[in-house]
């Protein structure tokens, strides 16, 4: 199959810090995943590497290539993958309406600036958007009037048009997607992420919260102290002696409807 995203051998610095130590690891098109770890454990930094916002330490070993590629255009690369971050939108982008949100995504842009030209092809496609994501109730309210659950439904749907003249979003990166949710909007994002990898949409989520873990993700890469200490299948890793060794404490664990849960 055709890798979206290979690391190989990668070591990140941030600051005077190496965060990262010798990671390896290949998602295949198509494919949803998990990446698990307490917090500070080089998740994001990870994710930063996948979509090169960070850049690893240069060695003759290491490697990172996406779709193939080892150099990239970062304008032309975000028309590929749609990343959506922890945090949430910022001071420009709570002044504009939910469509408008959306529409920004096909500039990269906080907001519609009045040199931007949006054309009705991308109309088209933010309906499209708006409807796969069920934000129709979102479409006039302003972003800043949003519940946090709205706000990350909306910055889904941005980073989906992100990728829109391209065609349909190859893969979407979601970085701890649930954090700062009521249990209401946590669920509501979770059968929304559920139809986009049921439409063929690759997931590749970062959590510390086991009820992120879709259904349809069937892979974990387990993470601490910025190493892969586990990478397999969901049914093998999501363990409670594993998931115990990984968090460094005794864990309970239930699982309803494909979901799972732990304390």
């Amino acid at each position: 199959m055709e890798a979206i995203v290979e690391l190989a051998h990668v070591n990140v610095a941030r600051g005077k810090n190496i965060v990262l130590h010798d990671v390896s690891f290949r998602v295949e098109a198509g494919e949803h995943l998990a990446i698990l770890g307490p917090n500070g454990c080089g998740k994001s930094t990870l994710l930063k590497t996948a979509t090169c916002e960070l850049y690893p330490i240069v060695r003759p070993e290491t490697w990172v290539r996406i779709m193939g590629r080892e150099r990239w255009d970062l304008t032309q690369l975000k028309r590929k993958m749609g990343v959506v971050s922890a945090e949430l939108p910022g001071r420009q982008t709570l002044s504009i309406t939910g469509f408008d949100a959306i529409l920004t995504g096909f500039f990269s842009s906080s907001m519609l600036w009045p040199n931007l030209t949006v054309t009705e092809e991308m109309r088209e496609r933010a309906e499209e958007i708006l409807k796969g994501i069920d934000g129709e109730k979102l479409r006039t309210k302003l972003v800043g009037e949003m519940s946090a659950g709205q706000q990350r439904k909306t910055m889904i749907g941005r980073a989906m048009a992100g990728t829109a003249t391209e065609g349909n979003v190859r893969m979407l990166l979601l970085d701890e997607p649930s954090n700062a949710l009521d249990l209401a909007a946590q669920r509501d994002l979770r059968e929304m992420l559920r139809g986009l990898a049921q439409q063929g949409v690759a997931i590749l989520l970062i959590t510390h919260h086991i009820a992120d873990i879709l259904p349809e993700i069937d892979r974990i890469v387990m993470m601490r102290e910025g190493r892969i200490v586990a990478d397999g299948k969901k049914s093998e890793l999501l363990t409670e002696e594993k998931l115990g060794g990984l968090f460094g404490g005794e864990i309970r664990m239930t699982e309803r409807d494909g979901y799972f849960n732990a304390w």
